[in-house]
């Protein structure tokens, strides 16, 4: 049955049933729709929401259908405005508009609740009610008078309206919920927008907490400042200058007295003003006092007197390092040419570049060692094998958090002095990936047409690498990118042969083992040439003598452990038994060439790493297509000789 009432349509407010709440009415149509359903209606009137708050003359398009019977329980009439107290009653559907002028008079029809079970409804009201409960806990005010009551004489469908009335959500959540008959789905509906709720009130109480904390902090920051202030100045006033104010003064001097350009020290105090009128507890000041520490211990104008002596240089190869005739010599003739051009004071630059390319433990490193010594200049070194980030080589850029200079202003530092003989090592394990190319930042660093003006991204102001003698190591001359082997003066060893190896192990790898071993005079330990050949050729088979050194370590290992606990004063290392005993069975063997020819094996020749070796090639023949199988890890040169010599067969 369609029933006729004015109407009010509310702008961002949804009425419940059941709840009573006060109303402001500015429009002069709601004003009148309100005096006349309180003359002539009964103080009924339909009350709704408006789709758009914006529309200012709403026609029936522009409300939602579903609204609430409400009961007009007072009216006080203001200059302007009115005032009016009204109480939902239940839910209506609005059909049509039958007049929009004066007034708005609406045609509309009751809506029943679908019928329910009490146990479908009974457990989404208690949760609600315990939320209701959390809310309260939390602080959460709720502007209805019922509200304490909820929990007795209330009904569920009730308890659903007044809750979704005084929830904080939009018109159209509030909206779906008046529509929703179902009391049991609006229950649980509501429940989950006062969850919302709680959790932004839950994360706006947080955002308070830290923030007043934050505020606290800074209050009892600036308070401490200003009392460490005024107590300077009274230090000030009787002569005592501050810890703080020294050091900044310490500082200062040394920054004056750096060998830079004008124009960096310029920069230089800039930078400590910054530092001197900030407070100590200030963030950036930490690290702007680390960065003016690192650049004042930088050895400015710092160089050693160059000592260079080609008879000196030779002396020292040779006391440091057996054998290596070839590389001696292209070290020696290097030195020559710089010896010839410090003489002739020429200017034009040439690449002070050196690579030592060959197999591990063949002494690269010495020789570095011993090239500085022989010049008169401090030796630092840096292993970049593995890295991939470009900032190793360059630095990081000081806006990062926990930035330092790159590795090269890192070893000038602990050099101390701007013209080292300056080891890389490992130069062709270096790696890329997004971080950058670090081969590529090296370039920079080794190119003499560009290491006058290098740039570390945490200096920030260019170095001059000019004076530096840079050395490269590395294992694979091919794995070094073609542009940074281009500007390199490749060196090449290519390892000892078995008599060079007996010499240095005879008169520097036994001194060495036996004096780190703790074996003394009383404790005589002598290697005989043909046990230390044996070490070589059937415990050892290297390019260099790393192992060779490792294994007779492990031999005077084994006679120290003797002498402890047999208390003997002298043990005999030649005796083969002890040999096998010390380090287990031979781990190679010789394969001589002498052997009695059979069908179906012959004799191949192979190179490697230690030198050149033989190898047995085993044929067999079985049924098939007559192709040819090879097993095996073989190269293309191997595998070509195996198909010319099937050719050659058939």
């Amino acid at each position: 049955m369609t029933k006729v009432l004015p109407l009010i349509p509310l702008r961002n407010v949804v009425i419940f049933p059941s709840v009573e709440t006060s109303l402001f009415f500015g429009r002069p149509e709601s004003a009148k729709s309100l005096l006349t359903a309180y003359d002539n209606y009964g103080r009924m009137v339909i009350i709704t929401a408006q789709k758009d708050v914006n529309t200012e003359k709403p026609e029936f398009k522009d409300i939602y259908e579903t609204g609430v019977l409400a009961r007009i329980e007072h009216v006080l009439q203001t200059d302007g405005s009115m005032h009016s107290i009204v109480k939902g009653l239940s839910r209506v559907k609005i059909t049509k508009f039958i007049q929009t002028n004066p007034y708005i008079l609406a045609q509309y029809k009751d809506l029943s609740l679908i019928d329910e079970q009490a146990l479908d409804i009974q457990q989404p009201a208690e949760a609600l009610l315990l939320n209701l409960k959390k809310a309260f806990s939390l602080g959460r005010q709720f502007d209805l008078p019922a509200m304490m009551q909820l929990s007795t004489g209330v009904s569920s469908s009730d308890l659903a309206d007044q809750v979704s009335f005084a929830v904080n959500a939009k018109v159209e959540d509030k909206q779906k919920l008046l529509e929703t008959l179902a009391v049991s789905i609006r229950l649980r509906a509501v429940t989950e927008l006062l969850a919302q709720e709680m959790k932004v009130a839950d994360l706006e109480r947080d955002i308070e907490t830290k923030t007043q904390e934050k505020f606290n902090s800074n209050m009892k920051r600036n308070v401490l400042e200003e009392r460490k202030h005024q107590i300077e100045e009274e230090l000030k006033k009787l002569g005592d200058k501050p810890e703080a104010e020294t050091e900044f003064s310490e500082l200062e001097t040394k920054i004056k007295k750096l060998k830079v350009s004008e124009s960096i020290k310029k920069k230089l105090l800039k930078e400590h003003k910054r530092l001197t009128q900030m407070g100590p507890m200030a963030p950036e000041s930490s690290y702007i006092r680390t960065y003016l520490e690192i650049v004042v211990d930088l050895p400015f104008g710092v160089y050693s007197k160059n000592g260079l002596s080609i008879i000196k240089s030779k002396n020292i190869l040779d006391h440091d390092h057996y054998g290596l005739k070839e590389v001696k010599e292209r070290i020696l003739e290097y030195l020559s040419v710089m010896k010839l051009k410090e003489k002739s004071k020429d200017t034009t630059q040439t690449a002070n570049i050196l690579c030592l390319i060959g197999p591990p433990g063949v002494g690269k490193t010495s020789v570095g060692k011993s090239i500085a010594s022989a010049m008169g200049r401090k030796f630092a070194r840096a292993s970049l094998g593995g890295i991939r980030d470009e900032a190793e080589i360059r630095g990081h850029r000081r806006t990062y958090v926990g930035a330092m200079v790159g590795r090269i202003v890192s070893g000038l530092k602990d050099a101390g002095t701007m013209n080292p003989v300056f080891m890389l090592d490992e130069v062709d394990k270096i790696g890329a990936d997004y971080r950058g190319d670090p081969s590529a930042a090296l370039l920079e660093a080794l190119d003499p047409e560009q290491n006058k003006d290098f740039t570390d991204h945490y200096l920030d102001f260019p170095l001059d690498l000019s004076k530096v003698f840079f050395i490269l190591t590395g294992n694979d001359l091919g794995s070094i990118p073609i542009a940074l082997r281009d500007r390199l003066e490749i060196i090449n060893f290519y390892g000892y042969t078995q008599e060079e190896k007996y010499h240095i192990a005879n008169n520097y790898l036994v001194k060495k083992e036996i004096l780190a071993n703790g074996l003394k005079n009383n404790q005589i330990v002598s290697f005989s040439a043909p046990t230390l050949n044996y070490l070589i050729d059937k415990y050892t088979r290297e390019a260099g003598v790393r192992h060779l050194q490792r294994t007779i370590a492990t031999l005077l290992r084994k006679v120290a452990k003797k002498i402890v606990t047999s208390k003997t004063k002298k043990v005999d290392v030649n005796d083969n038994t002890f040999i096998k005993k010390s380090l287990g069975p031979e781990k190679f063997t010789s394969q001589l060439k002498g052997k009695k020819d059979e069908i179906g094996v012959s004799t191949g020749l192979a190179w490697t790493s230690v030198g050149g070796d033989i190898l047995f090639i085993e044929v067999n023949i079985m049924p098939g297509k007559g192709s040819l199988i090879l097993t095996g890890k073989l190269g293309s040169v191997m595998k070509e000789s195996c198909q010319a010599a099937l050719s050659f067969v058939r």
